[in-house]
């Protein structure tokens, strides 16, 4: 037919018939997480990239908590440090207004704090933690000392995440 439209076993059923090994493919792929980092998004690419699950398991049955990743924010003037919480009683620590997070440089050792602000306080949440929700942390970045690629680590009172690479 000379219109376009095409029916039985013409152009268009042999154009989905050789579509279909490569939709296997990547399904497949998607399954075996070998695409899902491309293609969920940067909450899963950060956890894919920064944790083996030994790690996770770690920081989920001691802190419940899921690491998500830092990645720079703010242009780079900033650093933001996102936890999903897995157990809020475990992860009550990690919210304690009480304890200073501190964001640490590997390279060079600077401390990089919380900044605060006069009218909104300091750059974190700090109500109590609940189950299946993710949080965040705002760490200042004078000078862009830390960029993406850098490896950092996050202190919280006894909490202790190193080895995090910023995305």
């Amino acid at each position: 037919m000379r219109n376009g439209s095409h029916q039985g076993g013409g152009p268009a059923g042999r154009t989905r018939a050789a579509r279909a090994p490569l939709v296997l493919l990547v399904a497949g792929a998607l399954m075996a997480g070998v695409l899902a980092p491309a293609i969920a998004g940067p909450e899963v690419a950060a956890t894919a990239y920064n944790w083996h699950p030994l790690n996770a398991m770690f920081f989920q049955r001691n802190w419940g908590v899921d690491i998500v990743g830092v990645r720079t924010v703010a242009s780079g003037a900033m650093l933001e440090f996102r936890y999903r919480v897995l157990d809020p009683a475990k992860a009550r620590a990690l919210n304690d207004s009480r304890s200073p997070p501190a964001l640490i440089d590997r390279a060079s050792g600077a401390r990089l704090l919380v900044p605060s602000m006069d009218n909104v306080g300091a750059l974190r949440q700090s109500a109590p933690p609940r189950a299946g929700r993710t949080y965040w942390i705002v760490f200042g970045n004078p000078g862009h000392r830390v960029v993406p690629g850098s490896r950092v680590d996050v202190e919280i009172g006894a909490f202790r995440a190193e080895q995090l690479v910023v995305n």
